[in-house]
């Protein structure tokens, strides 16, 4: 089998919103490839419509179910016991994919020597394949041989893993798996599976369509998603101790975890969470000083986090109350700014 793409499907019947993203797969111009669906414990007829392709395409569909829900993680990990592609894709059960999608990322694989293909892709609000806002995935400064250099990008900023294909053999060699029971898996996945692949190429074209909707993970912020990110960090720190990483990436390490576990955590939970308290933030904070307490000093937080934002994490250092009551006001003032301005308009 020359690839093996993972669907984790959870509650996405509504809107032929699961249908488009598995007609965009079935209708792909490569012959040798497995669609392995894996229904998360839907609780809508996400399954039933799954049942229905596997009926109709059943040399191309697999389904897998269960009956309790694991996220997107444990989705995968489902897809990835299954899988008997020498390639593995990934891909979000509402997004979908140009009919040679595949066959261009492979086609780069086999002229370049590459054990991992990535592309850009476009976001769109609509189910169609007119090009939206495109987005660059990943830098050509990341791609080529990964030599020391190169890893230490890809570590750092990783980019999306469902626009990517990996070698297969690579993954089960080094046993790569993804976080369970969490959303933003792919924060921590995505950095610890970049180590290990030897050379990275990119088609440099939008083939992966982003499907931007009122449900989408990123649209609603809460303290467990805010948790859930803090999780990734820290299976992120816990595996690359395991596995012998952690002083190698240190640099890298130490800012992805205080950018991803705390500043970008304690910002979207200030701005999103409807009733924030002191207490979540000073647990932000004491979590990030317990494992770096001088991230402050990394030469990519001084690069990477923008100077008002550190003058915050400095204010927060010496005072979470202080802290948290100052960007209240200023999230207040911004308000009123905005309505007065829309009035004048």
């Amino acid at each position: 089998m020359k690839l093996s793409v993972i669907v984790p499907v959870y509650n996405m019947a509504a809107d032929g919103k699961l249908n488009y993203c598995m007609d965009s797969l079935l209708n792909q111009t490569i012959q040798e490839y497995e669609i392995l669906a894996v229904d998360d414990a839907s609780t809508d007829d996400s399954l039933k419509v799954l049942r229905e392709y596997e009926r109709k395409y059943p040399d191309k569909v697999r389904v897998i179910s269960y009956p309790v829900n694991k996220r997107q993680g444990g989705a995968k990990n489902e897809g990835l016991k299954a899988a008997c592609g020498e390639w593995i894709g990934f891909i979000d059960s509402d997004d979908w994919v140009v009919p040679d999608y595949y066959e261009k990322l492979l086609n780069k694989a086999a002229e370049t020597g590459a054990d991992m293909v990535g592309c850009d892709y476009c976001l769109v609000k609509e189910h169609t394949y007119a090009v939206g806002k495109i987005v660059q995935n990943n830098a050509l400064e990341q791609t080529g041989v990964l030599d020391e250099e190169r890893h230490k990008k890809l570590f750092l900023r990783p980019g999306s893993m469902v626009i990517k294909i990996y070698k297969g053999d690579v993954i089960r060699k080094n046993h790569l798996t993804f976080p369970e029971g969490i959303f933003y898996e792919d924060n921590c996945a995505g950095s610890l599976w970049s180590v290990y692949f030897q050379r990275f190429e990119k088609v440099e074209e939008p083939l992966y369509f982003y499907y931007q909707h009122s449900l989408s993970t990123v649209h609603h912020i809460t303290e467990q998603k805010c948790r859930d990110r803090m999780k990734a960090m820290e299976v992120l720190y816990e595996e690359c101790g395991k596995r012998g990483l952690a002083e190698k990436y240190h640099q890298e390490l130490e800012y992805r975890f205080a950018e991803l576990f705390y500043v970008v955590t304690l910002f979207s939970y200030m701005q999103g969470v409807k009733h924030p308290n002191v207490q979540f933030i000073k647990e932000l904070r004491l979590g990030v000083e317990k494992r770096f307490p001088a991230f402050e000093k990394n030469t990519y937080y001084c690069m990477y986090t923008g100077r008002e934002e550190r003058e915050l994490i400095a204010m927060q250092a010496k005072s979470d109350v202080k802290f948290f009551w100052y960007y209240r006001l200023k999230q207040v003032v911004r308000r009123l700014r905005n309505r007065a301005a829309k009035r004048i308009e």
